[in-house]
């Protein structure tokens, strides 16, 4: 690996997990937009065929996702405080952008009827997440008495949204009641509760990515245009609702920049 490909693999995997920490954005579109899902997910499926390989392409994704995650979590929430409707549009730009590029993915034979019809149900999907009852698991904000198999069990949950682009992992957090409480467990490195969320994560991830992998190769139409019906759901979980006053023109300052810079990447990526 020379050394300008290592330094573009650690901007990406840095800005995927500063991402990741906040509520309606995915992991999984984020590397998307990148350009990178494809790799991590067959680096993922095959890691046993090619450890070697493997290992260091993820370890050095992971690592520089771990180091933003540490480093930018409280910037990004603090503009989720501070500007949320045209911080969240500018994520709405950004998803719509990564749409075109995953679309001429799947093109390269005639579109199947039924893989539109995949679409939409993987669109339905990504709007049924909205509609989940909230505070599914509670947990207790004393770290010291968090049941491990529940995080384990929370971990696993968490995986699927990784993998799984147009699902946000910070939304699941919320969802499960654990989002505040895993923020406090990672500004203060408490390893008690992150080490049980971190395995089931992991094993989440090995178990979710090898059969999307499989998917991908032996299906690949079906596969991606579920993808984007997923994407597509999702945007009504990011919208944060209509905008009043001057956050109208802010909201569609940043809707258009996530958008143009999307499609800008998109165009100039090589498939």
């Amino acid at each position: 690996m020379d050394k300008g490909n290592l330094i573009i693999k650690l901007v990406k995997g840095f800005i995927i997990g500063a991402s990741m920490l906040v509520p309606g954005a995915s992991g999984g579109t984020m590397a998307i937009i990148l350009g990178i899902y494809d790799d991590l997910i067959h680096a993922v499926s095959t890691l046993r065929q090619h450890f070697k390989e493997n290992a260091i392409l993820l370890g050095t994704y992971g690592c520089a996702g771990v180091i933003g995650i540490l480093l930018f979590s409280r910037p990004m929430l603090a503009a989720i405080t501070m500007w949320p409707k045209p911080t969240m549009f500018f994520f709405l730009g950004a998803i719509l952008g990564s749409i075109p590029p995953l679309y001429r993915k799947v093109r390269t034979d005639r579109l199947k009827p039924i893989n539109v019809v995949v679409a939409g149900l993987g669109a339905l999907l990504g709007v049924s997440t909205r509609f989940l009852p909230a505070g599914v698991i509670t947990l207790s904000d004393s770290f010291q008495m968090v049941s491990v198999l529940m995080l384990l069990f929370a971990g696993l949950i968490i995986a699927v949204a990784l993998v799984l682009p147009g699902i946000s992992a910070s939304y699941i957090l919320l969802m499960l009641g654990m989002y505040d409480i895993t923020l406090v467990a990672i500004q203060d490195l408490n390893l008690l509760f992150l080490l049980p969320l971190a395995i089931g994560v992991v094993g989440g991830t090995l178990l979710t990515t090898e059969i999307l992998g499989n998917a991908m190769e032996k299906h690949p139409q079906f596969t991606y245009m579920l993808i984007i019906g997923f994407m597509i759901g999702s945007l009504l979980e990011v919208f944060p609702g209509v905008p009043q006053g001057l956050d109208i023109l802010y909201c569609l300052i940043t809707f258009v920049a996530g958008l143009f810079i999307i499609l800008r990447i998109g165009r100039n990526r090589t498939y």
